[in-house]
């Protein structure tokens, strides 16, 4: 592209003076050739006679007296080609037959006819130059659009980031005043809801106590047969499922023990010592009611007592009594003093297992309407303190993202800034390549499937006299048993910004090019239309 501006200068003709000189020799050059003495050859390496240049026999080592010959091999021939690009060939190439000159000089001696067609290339050559001019013009008025535009975006950014660093210590104050609200109003809230479930609590528990003092009535009326008010060894005995020696049967000794050593317990005692070492193994002998009802007489007749817990189905029942009637009817024949020492295994335990989900009387209460009230309070001044501490953020987070674009290197002039917040597409045969500037580069299916990262934002990586020509995007995605991929992104002028192409020039290592109207460098002044010159 540097070279653009030097060429169009020279894109008019001009009359041109034609300087003698050997064929074969370039107008910069023609002064070491000079017929009115002898020629030294270029590299000095010998002095000859004038009438030895192009002679067609090599006599200097560098070729520089046969330059319209094909003598030395080494030897180079200069097209003029008036009207196009002057050229270089090698000397080999002279009058070998094929037309290596757009004029056709190289093959003056050959017997072929060349056409001079160097006007014709020298045109096209024109008409290219002429739009990639009109291209670097055009993007180049842009890109003084672009550099407006930044210079004034970034002084309003400015002005927004100082009004939000300013908004920002108020704000904190808000919050921190609202953090106080909340935490006042938090304590008779946390005051209420303790003092609530402290009392459904007390009276959980005393509503177990009661229930628990009442299974025990039950159960000692269970034992009481003769109901004199007190549980005898025998009595206790006809429990087998008591037995703690593991043997099936509940011994005097066993019995005694339970009873603390004693024959006989009262109620009360019998709640005191006996009932804690018997409360998981005493099964109920008495059928269900629906509605069981506290045992509080304990000289009532137990079948008039209906019992505090639930049993199995009648049928079952029914059964396990006839067989209970047959182990009685054994024992009376082979041991009728173990009478009661059988186990009653089909008898159902006398407390049953906790239910699955907890009951509505488990569940605590609503809350009065005064601790309603605390809670209300509360989530309200919770309520606000969250609003404001996520205004806050969102605040801090504004503040982050404008110090960072108001920093960020977009070039000398902040020509590549509008890039910032753009993304851009390729679609190839196979994938949809997306380069997001300043943030990263990925590669996605094209027929579906998860995109690729092929590098996120490096740094500038052109070279040192031209560092905005170029970016870098590293530590992509990492290839199977290579590296990390990574992209370069080259930046040429162009009037619109485009994605022109993408490839892998090595494995895992991509090239982009962007067309962009910040990468235009500014074009010289346009050459005058009148007059020639002899060269493109």
């Amino acid at each position: 592209m540097l070279l653009l501006p030097s060429l169009l200068l020279l894109l008019p003709f001009c009359s041109a003076v034609e300087v003698k000189r050997p064929r074969g020799v370039s107008l910069s050059n023609h002064h070491f050739y000079d017929e009115s003495k002898p020629f030294t050859c270029l590299d000095g390496s010998a002095t000859i006679s004038f009438d030895q240049v192009n002679d067609d026999y090599c006599d200097c080592k560098d070729g520089s007296d046969e330059p319209g010959t094909a003598a030395c091999p080494n030897g180079n021939f200069h097209c003029t080609n008036t009207g196009y690009k002057p050229l270089y060939i090698p000397s080999s190439r002279v009058n070998d037959g094929i037309c290596d000159c757009c004029d056709g000089t190289d093959e003056y001696n050959s017997g072929i006819v060349c056409e001079n067609t160097c006007k014709e290339k020298g045109r096209k050559e024109r008409e290219t130059l002429q739009q990639m001019a009109e291209v670097t013009r055009e993007g180049f008025r842009l890109k003084k659009i672009l550099i407006e535009d930044w210079k004034t975006a970034r002084e309003e950014k400015q002005k927004k980031l100082t009004e939000l660093q300013e908004g920002k210590k108020s704000l904190e104050d808000q919050v921190e005043m609202l953090r106080t609200a909340k935490e006042e109003a938090e304590k008779p809230e946390k005051e209420a809801k303790e003092q609530h479930r402290k009392l459904w609590e007390e009276q959980q528990a005393a509503s177990k106590a009661q229930q628990e003092k009442e299974l025990v009535a039950s159960t000692f009326q269970e034992l009481d047969d003769d109901m004199d008010g007190m549980v005898s060894v025998a009595e206790l005995q006809t429990h087998p499922e008591l037995d703690t020696d593991g043997d099936g049967a509940l011994s005097e000794g066993e019995a005694q023990a339970l009873l603390g050593g004693d024959s006989q317990t009262d109620a009360n005692a019998f709640y005191d010592r006996v009932w804690a070492a018997i409360r998981d193994k005493y099964r109920s002998e008495v059928l269900p009611t629906d509605q069981p009802a506290p045992t509080t007489d304990l000289t009532e007749p137990k079948e008039e007592q209906p019992p505090p817990v639930p049993s199995p189905p009648l049928e079952e029942d029914e059964e396990e009594e006839e067989a209970e009637e047959e182990e009685e009817e054994e024992e009376e024949e082979e041991e009728p003093e173990a009478q009661g020492e059988q186990p009653k295994e089909a008898l159902p335990p006398l407390v049953p297992s906790p239910p699955a989900s907890p009951t509505e009387k488990d569940k605590m209460p609503p809350y009065d309407e005064q601790t309603q009230a605390f809670i209300d309070a509360a989530q309200e001044a919770r309520n606000k303190f969250e609003e404001a501490q996520r205004s806050l953020k969102d605040m801090e987070e504004s503040i982050r993202n404008l110090e960072q674009e108001i920093s960020f290197d977009f070039g000398p002039n902040g020509e590549f800034a509008y890039l910032y917040s753009q993304c851009y597409e390729l679609t190839t045969n196979e994938y949809i390549y997306r380069l997001c500037p300043f943030k990263l580069v990925s590669q996605k299916p094209k027929h579906g499937g998860s995109p690729t990262n092929l590098g996120t934002w490096g740094a500038w990586a052109g070279p040192d006299h031209d560092k905005f020509s170029a970016m870098k995007y590293e530590q992509g995605t990492g290839c199977w048993q290579g590296p990390n991929r990574s992209t370069t992104v080259r930046l040429l002028c162009g009037k619109e910004t485009v994605v022109t192409s993408t490839t892998e020039p090595s494995r895992c290592e991509y090239l982009m090019e962007l067309m962009t109207p910040a990468a235009c460098p500014e074009p010289p002044p346009e050459p005058p239309t009148d007059g020639q010159h002899d060269e493109l």
